[in-house]
């Protein structure tokens, strides 16, 4: 079923809405919250509150592209339950570090910090540019720089995926983030 169907079906109040988001987007979500929370468990009741807040958003929401929506908003659902489970030292700190810390601890050297970003440019200005440096990216790194940062999936995943070395997929993404780091200091971020 097409996109613009769904989307009517939720506008149309029909409970078909979600048997097909569910069928057409099931995974896509599942793995998104799977690659952030790290727990099936976790992630089955992440994706079950997108689906809900699919339908209270719809309508009067109307997205150009539910497949990218639904990604948004089961990133969000997740990073939140994240942040809410590990502010409430809710999680067990004997495990090895999850991949929401991994990724966050890759990132850290190239992303500005909070204060330098309100002073110099406002939140709409840095992700208009981080948007353009990523259509600026070859292809294949753009696309392996967004499952590694925004879909969160594991380095030895994407590295299986393309046929290398996970040291290798593990090298490319840090010349990347190093690219980043110098285009933010050269519009005059400070790091």
């Amino acid at each position: 079923m097409e996109d613009r169907e769904i989307i009517d079906l939720y506008w149309e109040r029909n409970e078909k809405a979600i048997r097909e988001t569910m069928k057409k987007y099931g995974a896509l979500c599942h793995g998104i919250a799977q690659n952030i929370l790290a727990s099936r468990e976790d992630a089955a009741e992440c994706v079950n509150d997108v689906w809900l807040k699919a339908w209270d958003s719809m309508p009067p929401q109307r997205p150009n592209s539910l497949r990218a929506w639904l990604c948004q908003v089961v990133r969000n659902v997740a990073l939140n339950r994240w942040k809410k489970e590990h502010a409430m030292k809710r999680y067990d700190e004997t495990k090895q570090m999850c991949s929401m810390e991994q990724m966050a601890e890759e990132l850290q050297e190239c992303v500005p910090s909070p204060d330098d970003t309100e002073r110099a440019l406002d939140a709409k200005e840095l992700s208009a540019y981080l948007s353009q440096w990523l259509r600026d990216l070859p292809q294949a790194d753009r696309i392996l720089f967004m499952r590694r940062y925004w879909y969160g999936e594991q380095v030895k995943d994407l590295a299986k995926e393309r046929g290398e070395s996970p040291a290798g997929v593990a090298m490319r993404l840090m010349r990347l983030r190093t690219k980043l780091k110098e285009s933010l200091e050269e519009e005059g971020y400070r790091l």
